[in-house]
């Protein structure tokens, strides 16, 4: 199994969940969470004053999926997510060794 991190802006959200609805995704816990990326945040013009703002209001999308559904996924974040523009997100994978079941006593596969 493997764990999927994606960060992503908060106004793909909607198009995102949807997309993996669509193909069979629908575990997920969804964050608000504040970042930046390599561009160190942004500069804002506000009443006339510059602003810079370095952290970044994103969704933090987590979900583990099995190792032959690892690539669909992914592929249907970045599909979803993707407007062109810097901040756009990022996705991370993280192995996954063993997920346990809270409310029984066995192993979730």
């Amino acid at each position: 199994m493997k764990k999927i991190e994606a960060i992503i802006r908060p106004e793909r959200y909607e198009h995102v969940e949807k997309a993996l609805e669509e193909h069979g995704f629908s575990a997920m816990t969804v964050s608000d969470v504040k970042g930046r990326g390599s561009q160190r945040g942004i500069i804002l013009q506000y009443r006339g004053k510059t602003m810079k703002v370095n952290l970044l209001p994103k969704i933090k999308i987590e979900m583990v999926v099995r190792d032959e559904d690892l690539h669909r996924a992914v592929e249907v974040i970045q599909t979803a997510a993707r407007t062109g523009m810097v901040g756009d997100g990022r996705i991370f994978v993280i192995p996954v060794e063993e997920a346990y079941w809270v409310r029984k006593d066995d192993k979730s596969e």
